[in-house]
């Protein structure tokens, strides 16, 4: 009897190990960037799939768009408003990191929604409404892909208590706010996405920031319509 008893910790240690041992080699398959730190984000990242530099191949949870994610963003997911899905067509979810200078704290942010568009004809109205309610402006840069037409704009926005101020001259002062409302050439699925840094400072130059949103804005890749052909 008292030899079992000394056998059963011993066998319970001998468990603990193994189980610590394979979860570290499991980590282990994962790169080592704050995006894979964390086991939602992860989910949607291919961790085999490094594109351009500092970002990894994200799959939405619609299966109707893949794109660019940056490594050191994760999904916020506190709770159930933080990441919402809805069959095929609807997806929103918001990625953040803070980055440290000295004593101050700047948080960057991603908002991004999929949803049904409207008409391609119609489509000028959805995006002169979007610019000018986050802008005040009504005509965007506009850039295309083999499958997207990208609508985007920039600026410095900062509130005076209530009041919304924004600063649309980028050689004034570096953006703080994109925003880019990207559409289908082949169906009407869209994706409305911004881009915000919160914070007293701006390290990047304007150069370098509107190259980073560039590159996640054109490797918005939507999934190609079925049209009925099943091998899809």
């Amino acid at each position: 009897m008292k030899k079992r008893t000394k056998t059963l910790p011993a066998i319970i240690t001998g468990v603990a190990i193994l189980i610590d041992g394979i979860w570290m080699i499991n980590e282990s398959r994962y790169p080592n960037v704050s995006a894979f730190d964390d086991h939602f984000t992860r989910k949607f990242l291919n961790k085999d799939k490094k594109v351009g530099d500092g970002f990894y191949e994200f799959k939405s949870k619609t299966g109707q768009y893949t794109m660019w994610f940056p490594e050191e963003y994760q999904l916020i997911h506190e709770n159930d408003e933080d990441y919402v899905v809805s069959g095929k067509m609807y997806e929103r979810w918001v990625a953040a990191y803070t980055k440290e200078h000295k004593k101050e704290h700047q948080i960057n942010s991603i908002s991004l929604k999929l949803l049904e568009g409207r008409d391609p004809e119609d489509e000028s109205f959805s995006v002169e409404s979007l610019m000018k309610n986050c802008f005040n402006v009504s005509e965007p840069k506009v850039i295309e892909t083999s499958n997207t037409r990208i609508y985007y704009q920039s600026a410095y926005i900062y509130f005076n208590g209530p009041e919304k101020h924004v600063i649309n001259d980028s050689k004034e002062h570096v953006p703080s706010t994109y925003v880019a409302y990207v559409a289908d050439k082949e169906s009407t699925k869209v994706i409305q996405l911004s881009m915000d840094q919160v914070g007293d400072f701006i390290e990047d130059s304007n150069l370098e920031k509107n190259i980073w949103v560039l590159n996640m804005l054109k490797s918005i890749h939507f999934k190609a319509e079925n049209n009925g052909d099943a091998r899809r």
